[in-house]
This record gives structure tokens, sequence and C-alpha cells, in this order.
């Protein structure tokens, strides 16, 4: 077990909440595969770049409520906040599970639930 993979995780997640995408992606593997249940997988880190410059215009907000650490896996449950293509607010209750790989974030495989808009 890696004990760091919850650090680098909370790193990436900082990064991502000041706007800074190119340092998150830092994080991430140039194969990273995101798999977002019933909607969609994007796959290699220029696909996971091209999502976000469209995805997090304005960066998200996150209120992480657990982050659990298992062998090369973290698990992150919480809340996140960001805007639609209409520029409307929207709430969604989150769990991520992220697999890892020599220190960096291999895998996402995300289960994200509207509940609400602003």
């Amino acid at each position: 077990m890696n004990p760091d993979n919850k650090a680098i995780l909370e790193k990436a997640n900082a990064a991502i909440t000041k706007g800074d995408n190119e340092g998150f992606l830092s994080f991430c593997t140039d194969d990273t595969e995101w798999t977002f249940v019933g909607d969609k997988t994007l796959r290699g880190k220029e696909a996971v770049r091209q999502y976000m410059a469209t995805a997090y215009l304005e960066p998200p907000r996150f209120m992480v409520e657990a982050l659990i650490a298992e062998g090369e896996f973290v698990t992150a449950t919480g809340k996140i906040s960001m805007k639609d293509e209409n520029g409307i607010m929207v709430d969604y209750d989150y769990c991520d599970l992220w697999r890892f790989r020599d220190g960096k974030m291999a895998a996402l495989k995300a289960f994200v639930i509207a509940t609400g808009s602003r």
C-alpha cells in the first residue's frame, strides 16, 4: 500500500479547484482512463485535457467527505458543484475510485449523480 496516494489525490484536487488543469494533469499517467459510469469513457491524458477545457470553464467546488486508501486504490466520496453548459451551477454527489500506478493516477471510475441546481 502506498499512503502517499491520498496525498497525491489531495494535491491534484487542490490544483483543479485553483483552475490549474495542467497542474492536475501532471499527476495523471499519459494513458489515464476515466470512466463516468453510465455516460462516457475518456482514454488518455489528451482526452481528459479536452474534457476539462469544456467541463471546467469555471473551477468546480469540492467537498470531500471521505478518502479511503487501500493498495493501489483511493476512493473519494463527497459533493461537487460545477456549471453546466448553460452556466447554471449544478450540485452532485460523487464517488470516485482512483487506481494509481507508479505514484500517478492511472484510472478513474466515477459515479456522479446530480442532486439539484441553484
